[in-house]
């Protein structure tokens, strides 16, 4: 762990150096043999290195390779490395020293780019990436005149394998978009503007007869229209045969770029000659800006392993394996990577698949069973598990225990897709794409990582937004400026994140929300409150409904909709369970839980009924909960005379209000004296009945008739206010009703 100081240092490191620490360990005693002064032969060796030295750039890592005789030495060799690569600082650092036995390659590396175990297998030797070390022997023990001949061979040999132990973290492939819109010499200029509106690049590669000819950009189109030149794509674009290929580096792309001056590069597939992608100088200026500082793969995979249950992890290892037989790349995306770089893990993902998700389920049930459920037409599928989790997890691990519960009930699987919007707020039109593509039609630059788990890329972060770099600054950040035109139901989203995770807003995004608010006007009732119904599950709901109120979103989804501190201390009731009512209460709503439905009747109880119906209009609240929130009100009001009344007028009061208002109530009441009332009637008061039933009166000789039910009640009514105790006392009673009729 270079004393706990590599990149490569983990929490079980800490922990083991904390244990030693509470054991006796002496860190003085450690640090001699930790950062060891050089000897003397030692420096002398260092001196004889630094003096014969030469410098390599490769993919813009600096690697030193250093050679010296030491036949006249016999110190160790790695403490006079680690004393070099301190004071050089490079990317990686080889040295060559001849000793009595033979070449000594030493190794070192501050990168994973650099896998200097790759180095020292090539001569026999073995290490790991960032440290290894061989010892190189001629075949023939060479004759003291044909050393110098055998350490030059050497250090040549070592410089041309260089290139190949450079890996880059990150290489075309990795940043592109897939399956770009190729266009045609002759396709006329209203129709690239309308394709490049549609889509919003700013320039497509020009192909005829599958080779790449030019490129037309955004700039070129609109001078041309602005002209009204009847031109097509052949004469607009810029000529040339300008590409690269999925493996190319990105120093080589930026090369490309400057040669060129193309912003936008196609990918050509060097094996079938077919462009599949195109990457633009945004994506190479976002890379260089946002990748160094995101988790590693190796990181990556230890917290998404830390964070779910073993067989979900056997799970999705099972799923890469299939998108690599498959020849598709799946993905984890969205809300779990978020969640799972915040450490605030949830279970349950969803995946992504450059391919086909149609595909890809019927291959998950011909291998493991279930059953598939599947959308082609919106790229969609479901993987249906249920009661054959047991035989799941066999198949996935035979002959082994496995906790079979800890498989997920079912598994979305979505095509990568991109989609357009004809006009703002309307629905969107769907298409298949790449995964990049598929991330940026998502809300928030925090929603739009992902998590690649095919091989050998299994646990690769992909953040081509910059999501990560907002997660650590805390910011909630549109992609694009048309994000809330396009969907103006993400300004209710944006606030529902910032509350839950305590993130503000960029000031851009703040201002591009503020003048996009009108557009709320024309969401549908039901897209609306099906925002709302998500912010009333957060636990913080009084001070997301508060933002709202400041930022005017409330107002514009209806005049009466406000905010007030009473307001917020109703709904902080939601997250209390000492108050939480002595009996089971069932919304009967398909769609909302009992704290949704709790929550519209805290938020709405003051509304005067003529609002309350507008707003319940507009929204689509349903009628079950509409009355709820009514009933909450009148409910309120009539605490206080509960509390006078004997238990028989307490059940004639209460016996037509909503037990939804009764809960809401009763939940957000701490005066045990107004609470008890409501307390008795559901979980006493309504128990009690008559022993006599409507077939005891017929056999008295009386006829059915609403008679019944008055003579019934007032025998019920007599139990629960103690005048009747017993059968006989309900007979008597019975005998004299009937006889003052």
């Amino acid at each position: 762990t270079g004393s706990l100081g590599y990149a490569t240092t983990n929490s079980r490191d800490l922990l083991a150096a904390a244990y030693l620490l509470e054991h006796g360990a002496d860190l003085t005693i450690a640090s001699r043999y930790l950062n060891p002064p050089l000897s003397n032969a030692q420096m002398v060796l260092y001196d004889r290195l630094m003096k014969d030295i030469t410098t390599h750039k490769i993919h813009n890592l600096t690697i030193l390779v250093a050679k010296a005789n030491a036949m006249d030495i016999q110190d160790e060799i790695s403490t006079v490395a680690h004393h070099m690569r301190e004071f050089l600082n490079p990317d990686g650092l080889v040295l060559l020293v001849s000793t009595r036995q033979g070449i000594r390659l030493v190794a070192r590396s501050t990168t994973d780019e650099i896998d200097m175990a790759q180095l020292a297998h090539r001569f026999g030797g073995g290490g790991h990436k960032r440290a290894a070390s061989a010892l190189i022997r001629s075949e023939s023990r060479p004759a003291p005149n044909e050393v110098p001949v055998f350490w030059k061979k050497t250090y040549q040999h070592v410089v041309e394998i260089l290139p190949e132990i450079v890996h880059p973290s990150v290489r075309v492939q990795q940043i592109m978009s897939r399956n770009p819109l190729l266009l045609s010499p002759d396709m006329p200029v209203e129709t690239v503007a309308d394709l490049m509106k549609r889509y919003g690049f700013e320039g497509y590669p020009v192909i005829e007869e599958g080779k790449v000819v030019g490129l037309i950009t955004r700039r070129n189109v609109d001078r041309a229209l602005s002209h009204k030149m009847m031109a097509n794509a052949g004469i607009l674009m810029d000529a040339g045969t300008v590409f690269v290929t999925p493996g190319d580096t990105l120093d080589y792309l930026q090369e490309v770029m400057a040669s060129s001056g193309w912003g936008q590069v196609p990918v050509l597939d060097p094996e079938s000659n077919e462009i599949i992608g195109i990457v633009t100088r945004t994506d190479l200026i976002n890379t260089h800006m946002l990748q160094n500082n995101i988790p590693t793969q190796e990181e990556m995979v230890r917290r998404l392993h830390n964070a779910i249950p073993y067989p979900r992890q056997i799970l999705l290892q099972a799923i890469a394996r299939l998108a690599s037989t498959l020849n598709m790349q799946a993905y984890i995306v969205g809300g779990f990577v978020r969640d799972l770089l915040l450490k605030q893990p949830s279970q349950d993902f969803d995946i992504v698949v450059e391919g086909d998700a149609s595909v890809f389920v019927s291959q998950l049930v011909e291998n493991f069973g279930g059953r598939a459920v599947t959308h082609p037409r919106f790229g969609t599928a479901k993987w249906l598990i249920g009661d054959e989790r047991e035989a799941l997890a066999q198949k996935l691990l035979p002959n082994q225990p496995m906790d079979f519960q800890a498989l997920p009930q079912h598994l979305d699987l979505i095509t990568a897709r991109t989609e357009f919007y004809e006009r703002p707020a309307a629905l969107p039109t769907v298409e298949r794409s790449g995964i990049k593509m598929d991330l940026h039609r998502r809300d928030f630059t925090i929603n739009t990582m992902a998590l690649r788990l095919d091989a050998p890329y299994y646990g690769k972060l992909y953040d081509f937004w910059g999501g990560y770099h907002d997660l650590q600054n805390r910011i909630i950040r549109v992609l694009h400026a048309l994000s809330f035109v396009d969907d103006a139901t993400r300004i209710l989203r944006a606030v529902r994140f910032a509350n839950r995770f305590d993130f503000k807003m960029d000031p851009r995004t703040l201002r591009l929300l503020s003048s996009s608010l009108s557009l709320l006007n024309e969401i549908s009732g039901p897209r609306l409150r099906h925002e709302l119904d998500l912010i009333l599950l957060e636990f913080n709901v009084g001070t997301a409904l508060r933002a709202m109120d400041r930022l005017s979103i409330l107002e514009v989804i209806n005049p009466n909709l406000t905010w007030n501190p009473a307001l917020e201390a109703r709904l902080a009731y939601l997250n209390q369970p000492a108050a939480r009512a002595e009996w089971k209460t069932e919304t009967h709503e398909s769609q909302l839980n009992l704290r949704q439905v709790l929550g519209y009747c805290y938020w709405l109880e003051d509304f005067a009924p003529e609002h309350l119906e507008q707003l319940s209009s507009r929204l689509r609240i349903p009628t079950r909960v509409v009355a709820a929130v009514r009933d909450t009100g009148k409910l309120r009001r009539l605490l206080p005379e509960l509390t006078t009344l004997k238990p028989s007028q307490v059940v004639r009061t209460l016996k037509d209000v909503s037990p939804l208002a009764l809960t809401a109530v009763y939940q957000s009441t701490e005066d045990p004296a107004l609470r008890e009332p409501l307390r008795l009637y559901m979980t006493q008061y309504l128990s009690v009945k008559p022993l006599h039933t409507g077939d005891d009166l017929r056999a008295r000789g009386l006829s059915p008739s609403p008679e019944f039910q008055t003579i019934l009640n007032a025998l019920r009514d007599a139990w629960l206010d103690g005048s009747v105790s017993s059968a006989e006392e309900e007979n008597a009673l019975l005998d004299q009703l009937l006889n003052a009729k």
